[in-house]
């Protein structure tokens, strides 16, 4: 399994990081969870063309997001592929047909199925082999975090949210735990996850995770990085990575 940061960013512009996304290589076949803005510009600079993705997850539908999933529709279309399949949560379906309806051009050209999932759900996508769980973030909106399980590792990406004890179930006994760090240590803020707050909930989960990888830095994060990994160094045994985008990991 290839893991590939698309974007580490937020909805502020900032250098070196567009919004979020993650590519996913599971036997050859690609797997997007979130498609921010600048994701789709990405693909060229990996070894994967936008047109083999036909599975999209979405953590949430904040345009941080979101915002490249119709461009990925329309460029996919553009180059012939025209199916697309869309897991995400409560209210998917209906943003979607908004926004396709937009562009009665593009909706009338492509094939979108829309499967919204809900906290609890085990599921396999068409087309994979490996198992997809999720359970709910906190975060302002509907946001899941996911847990993905095939033959050679497994991994989970928490999505926008404060730590949750939820989510640290969810990654016990799991290679990796990809795990948003939108502000600096001390900074005071709901719906998101400083070093802080994530320390103080990871110290139980010392030993039940493998490596946390820390994504979704607003530009506050900047110059930050070390004094972020340090303090997590502090209750956390395993490796704390950074993610930068276009960084890989394997599993």
């Amino acid at each position: 399994m290839e893991i590939t940061f698309l974007g580490t960013g937020v909805a502020i512009p900032q250098k070196g990081r567009v919004q979020s996304g993650i590519l996913v290589r599971l036997e050859e076949k690609p797997l997007l969870i979130d498609c921010g803005s600048g994701v789709l510009n990405k693909f060229p600079e990996t070894d994967i063309s936008h047109t083999e993705v036909d599975t999209v997850l979405l953590s949430h539908l904040h345009l941080d997001h979101v915002a490249d999933l119709l461009p990925l529709l329309k460029a996919n279309w553009l180059c012939g592929k025209t199916n697309m399949r869309i897991y995400g949560p409560e209210g998917t379906e209906e943003w979607l047909s908004k926004v396709l309806g937009a562009y009665e051009y593009i909706m009338e050209e492509v094939d979108v199925d829309v499967i919204e999932i809900f906290p609890g759900k085990d599921f396999t996508p068409e087309g994979f082999d490996c198992e997809i769980r999720c359970t709910a973030a906190i975060h302002s909106v509907p946001t899941l975090a996911y847990r993905v399980t095939a033959e050679d590792g497994e991994f989970v990406y928490s999505g926008d949210t404060e730590p949750s004890r939820d989510i640290m179930d969810l990654a016990a006994e799991a290679d990796l735990l990809i795990h948003e760090c939108s502000f600096p240590p001390g900074t005071n803020v709901t719906n998101h996850t400083t070093p802080t707050t994530l320390a103080d909930m990871l110290e139980e989960y010392n030993k039940e995770i493998g490596s946390i990888c820390l994504t979704h830095f607003y530009p506050d994060m900047r110059g930050h990085e070390r004094e972020a990994v340090y303090r997590l160094k502090g209750y956390f045994e395993g490796e704390v990575i950074l993610a930068e985008d276009l960084m890989k990991l394997e599993l």
